[in-house]
């Protein structure tokens, strides 16, 4: 695997959530500085063999929108 994919969504309490495509590893913060962050240490962790992780990390921002009609 050369990289994975998150999908980002505002929280509605506040900050960020991230779920990754196809792997279980989820996680959330108060802003996207520390979101990036969030997501590189659950890679880390979820992949602790090197040659195993995925060498790109890409950040899908999802972002629901409703208009009158």
């Amino acid at each position: 695997m050369t990289e994975i994919v998150f999908l980002i969504e505002e929280d509605a309490e506040g900050g960020f959530t991230a779920r990754a495509v196809g792997e279980s590893i989820h996680t959330q913060a108060d802003d996207l500085a520390a979101l990036r962050d969030a997501v590189r240490d659950a890679v880390r962790c979820h992949f602790p063999d090197t040659g195993h992780r995925p060498k790109m990390i890409r950040l899908h921002f999802v972002r629901d929108e409703v208009i009158a009609a």
